[in-house]
């Protein structure tokens, strides 16, 4: 997989070896050290969140709170379990990242609600009573190597004329309603022509529907992911949506795409090059706005141990 050209160098943590490839030192007696990491492909591209920022430490929702909600770039680095009540707001230029396989976000979800420049990646969501994520009115968001589960209403959201988002290489499992892209029919007039996204080398393990549920946005890109044992459907293209649906593999899926959704008008859907074992062949229809990135498609014969080796947290 080729990285888009302009792609931004942020940070992420590694319980494995560092850059030079020296055996990670022990922070506080846990594994784990921050050290570059390739950025986002996609819409996403050039988000560097808290990059060149301060850096802090926390274990506490109080000490949590006050990292991401303070003013400038920051990089706030989670370990241990943080309890949350609600959606939290994340400020701007924020990096929000899982020491090794230790940060946990539990009983409530993250609200990145008009800022930009925001990164969240090694983080396991579990038990939201509201989204595990939410993101509105923001551009320049990455959401990466992430574990998402047990969220009452969605595991990420993304909506309300967002835009040039990347969600990538995370695990959503025990989650009905997984993604949703676009929160009403009614809200056309903000978000036409945003709700530019590309879901890249996710593992949607078992999730109900959403996966995603496309308003709008064309084009939208559902890249290289792996399907497993979908309950409902894969992706649903409504509302005047483009989405490309390229090099994915689908197993035990019985519908793994189609248009309109509900009461929610179809979009169209252009499905390329996808792998499909134990799954139904999908719907798809119309055109979509050309991808305005260079990427390379991996092989989605591939996708299944790619996706299932590099998944979720502890695996930068």
């Amino acid at each position: 997989m080729s990285v888009a050209a302009g792609t931004a160098v942020v940070l992420a943590v590694t319980a494995a070896t560092t850059a030079n490839g020296a055996p990670p030192e022990a922070e506080g007696g846990k594994a784990g050290k921050v050290v570059a990491a390739a950025g986002p492909i996609g819409f996403g591209a050039g988000t560097t969140g808290g990059a060149g920022g301060s850096t802090v430490t926390v274990s506490d929702a109080s000490a949590f709170t006050e990292a991401v909600q303070g003013s400038g770039a920051a990089i706030v680095k989670v370990d241990g379990t943080i309890s949350l009540s609600g959606m939290t707001k994340v400020a701007g230029d924020k990096t929000i990242v899982g020491v090794g396989t230790n940060g946990k976000i539990t009983g409530g979800g993250l609200n990145v609600s008009k800022v930009n420049n925001v990164i969240i990646q090694n983080l396991a969501f579990s038990g939201s009573g509201d989204d595990a994520i939410n993101v509105e009115y923001a551009e320049k968001v990455w959401i990466d190597h992430n574990e998402i589960s047990g969220a009452s209403d969605g595991g990420v959201d993304i909506k309300r004329a967002s835009n040039n988002i990347t969600v990538s290489w995370n695990r959503s499992h025990d989650q009905d309603k997984n993604m949703l892209l676009g929160h009403s029919d009614d809200n056309g007039g903000e978000d036409s022509g945003k709700l530019k996204v590309t879901y890249d080398h996710n593992w949607f393990d078992g999730t109900g529907q959403r996966n995603p549920r496309v308003r709008f946005g064309n084009p939208v890109h559902v890249l290289n992911n792996y399907f497993s044992d979908i309950g409902s459907y894969g992706v649903a293209s409504t509302e005047g949506a483009g989405v490309l649906v390229e090099g994915n593999y689908f197993e035990n899926t019985e519908d793994p795409f189609h248009l309109g959704e509900g009461d929610s008008g179809p979009g169209t859907l252009v499905a390329k090059d996808n792998h499909f074992e134990g799954s139904g062949e999908g719907q798809a229809g119309g055109s979509v706005a050309s991808i305005p990135y260079d990427y390379t498609a991996d092989a989605a014969a591939g996708v299944k141990a790619a996706v299932m080796e590099g998944a979720g947290v502890g695996k930068i």
